[in-house]
């Protein structure tokens, strides 16, 4: 409990000892850490102090209130009685506070602490309460700490103890009596407990490091992952705690602990590096917090630019200071990532050495290599410091024998990647990193089919030089670094050939895409990073999986004629970019230097550089494009022309659109994409193609009269199957044909006075809902329901417009909800379908307005979530050109606008508003999302179903949808 009484403010923070009220002092103490505050951030702010100097300045002014407190509660502080200790624990243990983090602090007595004990410690958390800190605190007993430091996370906390107040003693005899603890077995499932840890960590917040928002904190390659470092190296090497040694030796100021540097396996360059990365993270990280004015850990879009300029990247040639700084940081990850796997093997081996008294026992292994816990390894770096080659034919030995490489191959890998520049242009190094590149998914046990008579036990033909010992539990040592650089999946080299440092020495122009962020609110992951998972999956596709939507791409990536050229195609697609030219184009020359550089073929080399060139043709096409309107397709077999071009295309478009990340892709794209190349392939394939999309139409008629049977009649089914033409049948799956069929019948048998039916169809595992508006056509509809969805905070993600043989319109729209997940709550759903019934009833068909629909107004801009363009004002500082592009010559019937802009909720409604006013007719709109850039076309006539061709009407069209995208609204 509190005490009562008007309290004297002792001897702290500077103050004299008099007598005043409580809420005196505690406004003077609040002016005080407020006047030192700001003494510390104008400090860090003005680069007086560094990130790592300002967080040890702001745990020492936490230390100085909290002796003054102590000490004026009254608490023991007797250096001759070990009784009780204030100590620090966690981050603040270590010595250093960010400006918004939690203090966490142990009240460590000797025994139970007494009535009047607890009513001391009361009043100094009160205190700090009441001073607006957040605590987390506990009060224990040696015991009792001993007995709570079996859970791993409480363990961890106390390995970073600190005395504060009162006895130093008592908290060393806490730290021996911990670290008696932790032996043999004990220990072992704690370092266990910390490597899982830190795998769930990575799972929860990307793992990769390489997000386009990155949390520095919790995320791979971030400062968690050093302070593991630091939990297990205490651990197994009997820490640093303060009772044995000052708070300002290097190892803790540093970051590294000094148990780890007590290993002695990090280069005088690897603990450069490692103290250059703890300060560069605490700086970012500090700049965080000041800039957000919370705990915030997320580097999101608009932090970015702020932070990097305050950090001082300023623009150079082309490149914004913004990404100057976050390839720094991505490259600082990719250190910590490097760090961890120098270190951890290292460690893990000690451990395994003190359990076991054992040393490792290196055997002979295949091809000059040795096998360390049966993974594959190299006794000495000089293997490859004197044969560079060595470097990739340590991984096409692994990939060979199926064996697993030993953590310390890494290590090999790591500190040995310069030597890889020798090989720039050596023909068995090229063919060495074409087979790694190249090498095939395998398929995990359980989905291979049963063993073959030559091999009916279906092990590896080299598992009796392959196989780790099976019997037992593997050794933690020889476990693969979870949450380092070995992370991705077997015989996938990639990634590791990435992280190591090795691609860019072997193809310099690497380089120039390693740790490039791309914000643009698309992609989620770095140019290098998009690019890797593009290679992913491919190979996936090759095993058939991934191919569900799709299902031609399993069979083409199966027979392929340029595999080679493919991969490498996939590898290089985006390697331009970031040089201020059009990445397809200036990424289509630099294939010719380094397809020579891998001695590919001229004709691999000329199929590479087009595939480059080309690479979002069909995307383009598919998602933006009337790929009903013939004059499209021949156009495009006109740039293809080639059906084994068109096959290596469709792949690649196939792994680029779900490299993007998990929302990039979807059932409705792989359907466009599907329908398109059966289209371009009848063309260059002399029209085969023509009878297979007869009879895939003819399938899906018969496929829903199947469903609709026997509930519905004969006569109705009929009535249905007469209302779309080809491209509707072609559109849709089974299950949304069937949804429409009940949707039309109902409004065909049953009519509704209003004549609108709606049909909302949440895909939660595909994060989108569908959409389906069934109402009488009329020019509007389309905006009017647009304006419906703005109105309820939809994201629309893609559109499409079918109009019916019976004249009604049947609309429909893939949206999200403001966190880019699917629509789907009840409340939200029934909302959007009264809305869209109330906007469409609102309306007079025979009205004869000519007019727009009125813009939002004021009560519809209350009624849209306040918080649904999160994402979008987060990259509220990132330019978005603005274009119009009208064509004439695209399709034979209808003027084809393209709209270019910034994204915005009500984009869509304004645009078809502004059609409307000018007077023309939608036939069909394209929707699509890159992130922050709306790509919406619309195939366009006149009143009397003309195209729109007089040079005034096009530029009064070009300026209306021009203002829409830069006027105040936008």
């Amino acid at each position: 409990m509190q005490p009562t009484a008007p309290q004297a403010l002792s001897t702290l923070s500077g103050f004299e000892t008099y007598a005043i009220p409580r809420s005196e002092a505690l406004a003077r103490l609040r002016l005080r850490l407020g006047g030192r505050r700001r003494e510390i951030r104008q400090s860090f702010e003005s680069g007086t102090l560094d990130g790592m100097q300002a967080a040890r300045a702001l745990s020492d002014m936490i230390d100085e209130l909290l002796v003054g407190l102590a000490a004026y509660a009254g608490l023991p502080d007797d250096p001759q009685q070990m009784t009780f200790s204030l100590c620090a624990t966690g981050g603040y243990g270590v010595g250093l506070l960010a400006p918004f983090s939690d203090v966490d602090l142990l009240f460590l007595t000797e025994d139970t602490p007494s009535a009047a004990l607890l009513e001391k410690i009361e009043y100094v958390l009160y205190t700090l309460w009441d001073l607006g800190l957040q605590v987390g605190h506990a009060t224990r007993s040696i015991a009792q700490c001993l007995e709570a430091a079996s859970d791993a996370t409480i363990c961890t906390t106390l390995l970073d103890l600190r005395p504060i107040y009162g006895s130093r003693a008592l908290a060393g005899e806490l730290s021996q009596a911990l670290h008696r603890e932790l032996q043999g077995e004990r220990l072992e499932k704690f370092v266990e407990a910390r490597l899982v840890e830190r795998g769930r960590r990575h799972h929860k917040y990307g793992d990769t490091p390489y997000l386009v928002e990155p949390n520095i904190k919790e995320g791979g390659g971030g400062l968690r992952d050093l302070q593991a470092l630091n939990w297990i190296g205490n651990a197994l090497l009997g820490g640093e705690s303060e009772t044995s040694a000052s708070p300002d030796q290097p190892g803790r100021l540093q970051g590294l602990a000094a148990s780890c540097l007590q290993l002695g396996q990090l280069t005088a360059r690897e603990t450069y590096r490692a103290h250059k990365i703890w300060r560069f993270f605490w700086t970012v990280r500090l700049h965080l917090h000041y800039t957000a004015g919370r705990a915030e850990e997320r580097l999101t879009f608009d932090m970015q630019p702020i932070i990097g300029a305050r950090m001082g990247y300023a623009n150079h040639g082309r490149q914004r200071g913004v990404e100057r700084f976050m390839r720094h940081y991505y490259l600082m990850a990719r250190s910590v990532m490097q760090l961890t796997s120098v270190l951890q093997p290292t460690m893990l081996l000690q451990l395994q050495n003190h359990l076991h008294a054992t040393t490792p026992r290196y055997l002979p292994g295949p091809e000059g290599f040795h096998l360390l816990n049966g993974r594959l390894t190299a006794m000495t770096s000089e293997l490859f410091s004197n044969t560079p080659l060595n470097l990739f034919r340590l991984l096409a030995v692994a990939s060979k024998y199926q064996l697993p490489l030993h953590p310390n191959a890494v290590q090999h890998l790591i500190r040995q990647e310069r030597h890889i520049a020798e090989l720039r242009g050596n023909p068995e190094a090229a063919e060495l990193f074409l087979d790694l590149l190249c090498a095939p998914a395998r398929i995990p046990p359980a989905q291979l089919p049963s063993a073959s008579a030559d091999n009916k036990t279906g092990e590896s033909p080299h598992a009796d030089v392959a196989a780790p010992d099976r019997k037992g539990a593997e050794p933690l040592a020889a476990r693969p670094l979870v949450g380092t650089l070995h992370r991705h999946e077997e015989n996938f080299w990639l990634p590791l050939l990435n992280e190591t440092g090795l691609l860019a020495r072997f193809l310099p122009d690497w380089s120039r895409v390693m740790g490039q962020t791309q914000i643009d609110g698309y992609h989620i992951y770095t140019v290098d990073e998009h690019i890797i998972e593009g290679v992913r999956v491919l190979r996936q596709l090759e095993i058939g999986r991934m191919a569900d939507e799709i299902p031609v791409a399993y069979t083409l990536a199966r027979n392929l004629q340029g595999r080679r050229a493919l991969y490498v195609a996939a590898l290089i697609h985006d390697i331009g970019k970031g040089r201020g030219r059009d990445h397809s184009q200036l990424g289509s020359e630099l294939a010719v230097t380094i397809c020579a550089q891998l001695h590919l073929t001229p004709e691999e080399t000329d199929t590479v550089s087009w595939l480059i060139l080309h690479h979002l043709l069909l995307s383009h096409t598919a998602f933006s494009r009337d790929i009903d309107d013939p004059q499209t397709i021949l156009d495009l077999a006109d740039i293809i022309q080639s059906p084994e071009r068109l096959r290596l295309l469709l792949l690649l478009t196939i792994a680029d659109v779900r490299a993007v990340g998990p929302r990039g892709w979807n059932t409705w794209k792989a359907t466009l994409l599907h329908r398109l190349y059966t289209r371009l392939a009848d063309v260059l394939e002399g029209g085969q193609q023509t009878r297979e999309d007869d009879q895939r139409v003819a399938e899906a008629r018969a496929q829903v009269a199947r469903a609709l049977r026997p509930a519905t009649s004969e006569t109705e089914i009929g009535q249905f199957l007469k209302l779309g033409g080809p491209g509707y049948w072609l559109g849709f799956d089974a299950h949304t044909h069937v949804r429409h069929a009940h949707l039309t019948l109902a409004q065909l048998q049953h009519p509704n006075e209003s004549g609108i039916r709606v049909d909302l169809h949440p895909l939660p595992s595909r994060g989108i809902t569908e959409l389906t508006v069934l109402c009488p056509d009329r020019p509007g509809v389309f905006s009017l329901i647009a304006k419906a969805l703005a109105i309820c905070g939809t994201s629309i993600s893609d559109a499409r417009i079918y109009t019916l043989s019976n004249g009604m319109a049947l609309d429909t729209f893939w949206i999200q909800d403001q966190h880019g997940e699917a629509f789907e709550e009840r409340a939200h759903l029934e909302r959007l379908e009264a809305k869209i019934i109330q906007l469409l009833s609102a309306q007079n068909p025979e009205g004869g307005q000519a007019g727009p629909y009125p813009p939002l107004s004021d009560e519809d801009a209350l009624e849209i979530a306040p918080d649904q363009t999160a994402a979008l004002r987060r990259l509220g500082n990132v330019q978005v050109p603005s274009r119009v592009l009208i064509d004439n010559e695209a399709s034979d019937k209808f003027t084809v606008v393209e709209v270019n802009g910034r994204d915005r909720p009500h984009l869509l409604f304004e645009l078809t508003a502004t059609l409307k006013r000018e007077g023309v007719h939608i036939s069909s709109a394209h929707v699509t999302t890159y992130g922050l850039r709306a790509v919406d076309v619309f195939y366009l006539h006149d009143s009397h179903g003309r195209k729109i061709t007089a040079p005034a009407q096009i530029a009064r069209l070009r300026e209306s949808l021009l203002h829409v995208l830069t006027g105040p609204a936008a």
